[in-house]
Parts: C-alpha cells; structure tokens; sequence
C-alpha cells in the first residue's frame, strides 16, 4: 500500500464516515469513473449474503480492510478467532467497540502470526488494495498456513483494471491519488493460478453480489 493509499483511508472524511455512514463517499478517477462507497451497508450489521462468506470460514480468520467491523463481529459472536486489521485507526476503534479484536496496519505491513492464519477475508472490493491483485494475491498466500482459504469478494461484472483514484465527498475531491484496482471472477481466476492459489468454489448471492473461495496449493 502507498504512503497516499494510506493517506486516503485515514483522512478525515473516510474517518467521520465510519461514525456517519450517510456520508456520500466514492472513489473516482480524472476519466469520469466513479463507484460508491457501501458505507451504510458497510456500518450496519452481517447481512445475508455476509453470512454466505461467514459460514465457509475456517480456523482463525484475518479480516483484511475489515472498516466498521462487521465480519469481525459477526465471527466474534460465533465464537471464531478473528483479527481485523485496516489502515483508517476510526474503522479499528469502531471495530473493537463492536467486540472484535482489530490492529491499524497495512497488509503490506509485518503481521501478528504471518503464516498460519487459517481463513482470509477480501469482501467489499478490498482485492483492489493496492492496484495490483497479484501483489496482494501472494501477500496473502503468505500470511495464511499451507492450505490456508481466501475468501474474495469479485467485481458484478468481468472486468480486470488498475486506476488511479480519490476518494470524492460528493463531487469533490478529498484525497490524493492513489491505485485502485478492480476485478471480475475470471480475472481473479487468472491472477490467483499465478500467485499461489487454486479456485475452490464461486458463488453468486440473492442480492447480486459476486464472491470466490481460493484455496493456497501447497
């Protein structure tokens, strides 16, 4: 993750947000490309299509960009082992406050128990940290044990592209440009055989939303 990524996430618009979701955040580029921040939806409790991914976790669980805690909450109340971790320190406050257990790094930065997490979690479009999925793909493959789960949150539509982005309060521009990514299930498909994983499954929600189980080959 880049010093402005970073930033980003940590500004004071994103972190007011945490607290009053109806905020309207969304990352755009100088193309005219925007997409919405979920925040409300991101804020609120598990939902349906949450519990979806909850329910195919295993052993302890790494919530990687966990904002408001709400996985971490939920497994928390399941009685799971989770670790939350994000750059914005409001998310990781929010989320202890939830009851879960949260640090502010960065994936990119040393982690509590690199190696041996049994299940990570990329959900809410967190698979483009950085703007570069392989990156963050094998950063992953590292941090989970030899047939460690990753448990990703795809695009609705086939895409695979790398922007650069703010984050836009309304139609102004609220941070410095930093990379983004976006992928599709295909692409994701592409980018984990090349970085240490293999598909397990996919699965698409009632509400339309898009998600991949990756196994780490030993």
């Amino acid at each position: 993750m880049t010093a402005h990524e970073h930033q980003a996430w940590s500004s004071g618009f994103y972190a007011r947000a945490i607290h009053t979701p109806q905020r309207t955040l969304s990352l755009c580029d100088a193309e005219g490309w925007c997409f919405p921040l979920d925040l409300e939806r991101w804020c609120a409790r598990a939902d349906g299509a949450d519990r979806t991914v909850l329910r195919r976790c295993t052993g302890r669980v790494l919530d990687i960009g966990c904002g408001a805690g709400r996985l971490v909450e939920a497994l928390t109340g399941r009685g799971s082992q989770v670790l939350g971790i994000d750059v914005c320190p409001s998310a990781v406050i929010t989320t202890v406050c939830r009851g879960g257990s949260a640090l502010s790094r960065s994936v990119f930065d040393p982690l509590p128990d690199e190696g041996q997490w049994g299940t990570a979690l990329l959900i809410d479009g967190n698979i483009g940290i950085g703007g570069d999925p392989r990156r963050l793909l094998r950063r992953v493959r590292d941090l989970v044990h030899r047939e460690g789960l990753l448990l990703v949150e795809t695009a609705s539509t086939d895409v695979d592209e790398r922007r650069r982005v703010r984050i836009h309060a309304g139609q102004r521009p609220v941070s410095a440009v930093f990379p983004w990514a976006l992928v599709g299930t295909a692409a994701l498909s592409r980018h984990a055989a090349s970085s240490g994983w293999t598909e397990a499954e996919r699965w698409t929600t009632v509400g339309g939303r898009h998600f991949v189980a990756l196994r780490a080959c030993r």
